[in-house]
């Protein structure tokens, strides 16, 4: 049998490829086959495995929603670090203002931003796109100007940003390993798949990068 990839006679992509996250759910089914074996044979021709397999739902059942709890955990500790990041910036961009003149757009767009609200994934990373695109702003009026780098307060604010940042950055690892265990559980076969269709449960989307993150990663820094 040959090797299904063959480094003696590789296809290889010299432009290379970019990965982006795909953002779409998968609802979870199982097939005919399936549903016949476990709920009229096992369930009606074999009292026994019946019961063991109606034990095995239901802890399956148990396990996905304390998984489910686990996501809303990981992503509720990324909301509380954007929402003290959104104030950290709000308050910056206030002392930033008081000093010189800072682009009135990004000072409404820092007001404007939810906080403490209950965000979709999509909208979580939206919302951490639009407060990096903010902090950027500020940043480069902070380094413009030398009087506001010895302003102690605006230093202090710029530094507790880049804090919760990093932290944001290590929630965000956190909550994808969830995801990632999450899609990988919905589809474990039979039992815990035959869980989440019946729950009409779906796969999950992970964070991801903007294009504007992606773009200045390849950018020449030295």
């Amino acid at each position: 049998m040959a090797n299904e990839l063959d480094e003696l006679n590789p296809v290889v992509n010299e432009a290379g490829r970019d990965v982006n996250v795909i953002e779409k759910q998968i609802p979870i089914t199982v097939g005919k086959g399936t549903k016949f074996f476990f709920i009229y044979f096992v369930w009606f021709l074999l009292i026994i495995p019946g019961i063991v397999c109606l034990v095995q739902r239901m802890r399956a059942g148990e396990y996905l929603s304390q998984l489910q709890q686990k996501l809303q955990h990981d992503a509720s500790t990324i909301d509380n670090y954007l929402e003290q990041r959104v104030m950290i910036l709000k308050n910056a961009a206030q002392l930033v203002n008081k000093a010189v003149e800072l682009d009135k757009e990004t000072y409404t767009k820092i007001a404007e931003l939810r906080s403490g609200a209950r965000l979709t994934d999509a909208e979580r990373n939206q919302v951490a796109t639009q407060v990096d695109d903010l902090s950027k702003n500020i940043n480069i009026a902070f380094e413009q100007y030398p009087q506001l780098q010895a302003h102690g307060e605006i230093r202090d604010a710029m530094q507790q940003n880049s804090y919760l940042q990093r932290e944001i950055t290590a929630a965000r690892e956190v909550y994808n390993d969830t995801v990632a265990r999450w899609n990988r559980e919905v589809f474990a076969w039979p039992t815990k798949q035959i869980v989440a269709a019946k729950r009409g449960y779906t796969t999950r989307i992970p964070f991801s990068a903007s294009k504007e993150i992606k773009e200045a990663a390849r950018g020449t820094f030295f």
